[in-house]
């Protein structure tokens, strides 16, 4: 067991690391020059010259980007064009307000898409399994952004129960926080639930035909019972895939509902940095949403490695 989590590990790293070096040479083949961009049309050639000296952009590509790499093993990633401050001093406290959207949809999506996974499950093609199978399936066919503006037009403008934008700050109290980011929430919820109960669903019935499902029915144990007890949890290893690679989308994919609600997170600070032109706080988003990514779905893969005897054991 201690081998596969160590190829786990060794292979998120390695996912990293050539995560890093598309994210370097996307960013470096974008049309246009960084200097011009940032500095104006009006800059002079002498200064442009200058800049492009001090931004690194009059050596190799190679060396820019090992010299990159190097700084943000150190955890140095390097400073913002536009302000000049310092890309970490920028980016963690965005990070906390993305992680504290993305953990507020997971409390209220994960409880609420594995009970009603299960309880589907236990009603197979009942009306209330159809109606879930309805609702996921709209959920999951409209675009984000639809359903954002569904719910401000609705909870913001209607009925007036949620501000339209999420405003928060440092040292902000928590009842505040936990208000102003209700409806961004709920729109995530509304996203990852969908996707989490239909593969809770379908992962509890693919294991109901299996031989020991059917002696404890032969024995008497109720459909609920059975279900609960025997075929959760040998289907809980898809499940945990599909819950991690939901987390992930809640802090790597909330770019969109960010802008949105214009939410001071990191996806909306990456928007930012796109429409200013400011590559190196782009490289620096683009780095740690890889690797939550990344830390994630290596997690997922231990989990699914403690919950299934099978992989521990060659066949």
């Amino acid at each position: 067991m201690a081998k596969l989590i160590l190829n786990r590990l060794l292979l998120g790293v390695l996912t990293l690391f050539a995560v890093s070096v598309l994210i370097f040479v996307c960013t470096q083949i974008l049309p246009g020059d960084v200097a011009s961009a940032v500095l104006g049309q009006g800059a002079t050639p002498e200064a442009l010259v200058i800049f492009r000296k001090e931004l690194g952009l009059d050596v190799p590509a190679y060396l820019r980007y090992f010299n990159w790499l190097s700084g943000a093993l150190h955890g140095d990633l390097g400073v913002a064009l536009t302000n000049k401050r310092v890309i970490v001093d920028e980016i963690l406290p965005r990070l906390g307000n993305t992680l504290f959207l993305a953990g507020y949809a997971a409390m209220i999506a994960i409880p609420v898409a594995v009970g009603l996974g299960i309880f589907s499950a236990i009603n197979e093609g009942k009306l209330s399994d159809k109606l879930a199978n309805i609702i996921t399936l709209t959920a999951i066919s409209l675009p984000e952004f639809f359903i954002a503006y569904l719910l401000i037009i609705f909870f913001a403008v209607e009925v007036d129960w949620f501000p339209s934008l999420s405003t928060v700050f440092a040292g902000m109290p928590f009842s505040e926080r936990v208000y102003q980011t209700t409806l961004p929430a709920i729109t995530l919820t509304l996203l990852v639930a969908a996707h989490m109960l239909r593969m809770t669903r379908s992962s509890v019935l693919s294991v109901m035909s299996t031989p020991y499902i059917e002696m404890a029915f032969l024995k008497g144990a109720k459909r609920g019972r059975v279900i609960v007890r025997h075929a959760l949890p040998n289907a809980a290893a898809p499940i945990i895939t599909v819950i991690a690679l939901n987390l992930a989308y809640l802090v790597v994919g909330v770019v969109v509902i960010e802008a949105v609600f214009v939410y001071p997170g990191l996806g909306q600070l990456m928007v930012d940095a796109v429409s200013k032109r400011d590559v190196p706080v782009i490289q620096a988003c683009g780095l740690v949403f890889a690797m939550v990514f990344v830390m994630l779905n290596t997690l997922a893969d231990i989990l699914v490695i403690l919950v299934n005897p099978r992989l521990r054991h060659k066949r």
